[in-house]
């Protein structure tokens, strides 16, 4: 008997695994969509903060683009071309991506100023950075960044989160805002906070059309969409 239940206890752990699995995959080809909807095939992608890499993966094959997965972590879950970095300094030649994206990553930066100024470096003259943010803008909102910080913390510190206002002065000061837009905070049940997306072009770039970027995300884009936090 007592055998029986260890073999449950096993083979229910395995299962609840699997479908944790499942979901960050979903989750993260949802995302993927949304992004590769704006962008053109072929075009060079950076990922910062990759995390599991799963949205890197995806986008690869969406767009037959070269994406690269970059983060502090020994490894990713998802089989890309990942580069390991010190926090600090992106290990990439400038100007070296058309397409940088910050996926609900500035908040656990040490200094997102200092990442900013990186991702300048390595971007293309006319390339975007795309971004998405957690947004504390009501109490409900502040209650889950909080939640979020105190989770994350003992892995990357405490969490910096801002309102819409204060991302942007910090973005326009090496950047020109092209487009943001809120976000519902329902798109993840399991993470209900208000969000917000940016999509920035630096200043330094040269006064030409934006060749990534063909269009906004579709009208019917369901906001439901489970976007992993």
């Amino acid at each position: 008997m007592k055998s029986f239940a260890i073999d449950l206890l096993r083979g229910l752990t395995r299962r609840w695994r699997r479908q944790r699995r499942r979901q960050k995959v979903g989750r993260a080809y949802d995302m993927a969509l949304e992004i590769a909807s704006e962008l053109r095939p072929g075009v060079r992608i950076l990922d910062v903060g990759c995390g599991n890499g799963f949205i890197a993966h995806h986008l690869a094959s969406l767009l037959h683009s070269k994406v690269v997965g970059l983060d502090v972590g020994n490894t990713t879950n998802a089989r890309i071309d990942y580069v390991r970095y010190d926090g600090e300094n992106f290990p990439m030649a400038d100007g070296s991506f058309d397409v940088i994206l910050l996926c609900y990553v500035l908040h656990h930066a040490v200094d997102a100023r200092l990442v900013l100024k990186e991702v300048n470096r390595v971007l293309t003259s006319g390339g975007v950075v795309v971004i998405y943010e957690d947004i504390p803008r009501a109490g409900w909102d502040r209650l889950v960044c909080w939640s979020h910080s105190r989770r994350w913390q003992p892995r990357t510190g405490r969490c910096s989160f801002r309102l819409e206002a204060e991302w942007y002065q910090m973005f326009t000061a090496d950047y020109e805002v092209v487009s943001e837009r809120p976000l519902s905070r329902w798109r993840n049940f399991a993470h209900p906070v208000s969000r917000q997306r940016f999509v920035l072009r630096s200043k330094n770039a040269k006064a030409v059309e934006m060749p990534q970027v063909v269009g906004k995300v579709p009208a019917d884009s369901p906001d439901e969409i489970c976007i992993a936090a």
